[in-house]
């Protein structure tokens, strides 16, 4: 089995492909002036962009890790969430409040897919 790096840096890659698995780092919005609906769906942007670059997408996640600043963020967050998912199949999901990012970030997700 061979594991493949995307855009691998000094510090993390941005991905990491092993077998039929892909694993995508936490990822923060830029724009760390929008409200955490526009950080959300800027950071699921990131999201599909990653995995569509291993040769997958959202149709095809296994499991995801949500970090938020603060867990009354946790309602906003879920109206982009179910939005951008659609009628897909929902992943196996934990939403983790009271977290200190980045200063400005007020959300974090990391996911993994099948491809």
């Amino acid at each position: 089995m061979t594991i493949k790096h995307l855009d691998s840096g000094e510090i993390l890659s941005q991905a990491v492909v092993h077998d039929n698995t892909i694993y995508v780092c936490g990822l923060t919005a830029t724009n760390r002036e929008l409200d955490v609906a526009g950080q959300t769906r800027e950071v699921l942007a990131k999201i599909d962009d990653r995995l569509a670059k291993c040769g997958t997408g959202k149709t095809r996640l296994l499991n995801v890790t949500i970090y938020l600043t603060e867990i009354t963020l946790k309602p906003a967050m879920n109206e982009v969430w179910k939005d951008w998912l659609g009628d897909l199949e929902r992943p196996a999901r934990a939403c983790i409040g009271g977290v200190e990012l980045e200063p400005g970030a007020l959300v974090e997700i990391i996911v993994s897919a099948a491809r």
